[in-house]
């Protein structure tokens, strides 16, 4: 018997009918023969719902309570999808992200998961019990409620996962699976049977909203199987796994968009060892994530800086840079909103050449500048109008032809069909 972890995100359990649907879905993986452990979201927009509630309360509200607050979207969905499961005869049992045996290291509201022990979640399993268990949360060594921030429930599947040696982790969501683009800027892209661990990281990292990197990069770690697939059908979705059949013509494997960046350039800076590493600093101490950087000699003894951050974390990065610009010796400071990365991912890169040089062309036929390039041995990413992102996406992938190369083998045999108590046809990974 296999052990499958199922997580369900918060519009395929928005609502009674829809938990009832995920019900189902999950009764007929026990009649087919497997052991399953649920992973499920807050219901709808719940956890939006929730901070509009805390806010209207205090207008900063302390992270401790946040977690609190927030941590219980995820129980309220964990016990009605218990009681759906009991009240088709399949016996469950629920769990709060503690209960489960998730530890955290102690960040309250975006905090990293250090260890799973799923002792109860074992026991549970044992008993023939299907273990529904509330993603998003987990509590530090002294016992704390820590959330895990945003794609924390993709996370606690894989790790959850992990720490059951699991067959595989079903992640179900809206979405089909993972496209060569999202469907909704070029509807034409097609959806991939398999990508790599990398593949998707670099896609998930550079805007793709499928998957979190977290949850890609815990898979990658402890080489857990990810089915990405849709909760409202039965159709196979994508696997996200270590080594795939690529297919001839395959070099580009998905395009990624990402707008709301915003750019910084320290104009003028002294090129002498120490002032890149202050400046990075003293942003990483402000706990801003920083994107894309490049560092271009302008004249003898001087140099710019450029990078990016999102454009949500301009403001703190200003408050940082401002007075440290004129410490370092630099000459000014200059930022720019509304731009975007668009950018092109694919581990065929490695051994190909001219993929640059046709995305900059597809660019260039339309009229598009490139303010930044940046590389790395499957992905380049460039920096460009945000009005533009979407004109540059649908260009590159007409370039390539990735509506029309074959993406995937159209025989594969990591599906298989199993027949559930509602008659119909559910697709378990073997």
């Amino acid at each position: 018997m296999a052990i499958i972890v199922q997580k369900y995100g918060g519009t395929s359990v928005g609502s009674v009918e829809r938990i009832y649907n995920v019900a189902h879905r999950v009764a007929a993986a026990v009649d087919a023969g497997h052991s399953i452990a649920v992973v499920v979201s807050a219901m709808g927009d719940t956890t939006d719902e929730l901070v509009s509630l805390a806010r209207s309360v205090a207008a900063c509200p302390s992270e401790r309570e946040m977690a609190v607050l927030l941590s219980t979207g995820e129980q309220v969905t964990i016990a009605l999808l218990a009681m759906a499961l009991e009240n088709l005869g399949c016996n469950a049992a629920s769990f709060t992200g503690p209960q489960a045996g998730v530890v955290t290291d102690g960040s309250k509201l975006n905090s990293r998961i250090t260890a799973f022990s799923a002792v109860r979640v074992k026991k549970a399993l044992a008993e023939g019990k299907v273990a529904v268990v509330a993603g998003f949360q987990g509590a530090d060594k002294d016992g704390e409620i820590n959330t895990l921030g945003r794609g924390g429930s993709d996370t606690t599947a894989v790790a959850l996962a992990a720490a059951l040696q699991a067959h595989s982790c079903e992640i179900y969501t809206d979405v089909d699976g993972v496209f060569t683009c999202d469907p909704r800027i070029v509807p034409d892209a097609r959806k991939m049977n398999e990508i790599t661990y990398d593949e998707m990281l670099e896609l998930a990292s550079l805007g793709a909203k499928v998957l979190h990197p977290r949850a890609v990069e815990c898979g990658k770690g402890h080489g857990v199987v990810i089915h990405v697939r849709s909760s409202f059908h039965y159709e196979p979705g994508t696997l996200v796994k270590e080594e795939i059949d690529l297919e001839t013509g395959t070099v580009i494997r998905g395009i990624a968009c990402d707008k709301g960046q915003a750019k910084i350039a320290v104009v003028g800076v002294p090129d002498k060892p120490g002032v890149a590493a202050r400046i990075f600093t003293a942003i990483g101490k402000a706990n801003v994530n920083v994107d894309l950087i490049v560092q271009s000699i302008r004249r003898e003894g001087e140099n710019d800086i450029l990078f990016t951050v999102c454009a949500d974390e301009l403001p703190k990065t200003l408050t940082v840079l401002e007075p440290l610009v004129k410490d370092v010796g630099a000459k000014e400071l200059f930022h720019q909103n509304s731009v975007a990365k668009i950018s092109v991912v694919g581990s065929g890169m490695v051994n190909s050449t001219g993929v640059a040089a046709g995305m900059f062309q597809a660019m260039a036929a339309e009229n598009i500048n490139i303010e930044i390039i940046s590389t790395s041995e499957i992905k380049i990413t460039c920096l460009i109008a945000e009005d533009r992102v979407e004109d540059a996406a649908r260009a590159i992938h007409k370039y390539f032809n990735l509506s029309d190369v074959p993406l995937y083998p159209e025989n594969s045999s990591e599906t298989t069909e199993v027949t559930g108590r509602n008659n119909q046809v559910c697709r378990g990974i073997q």
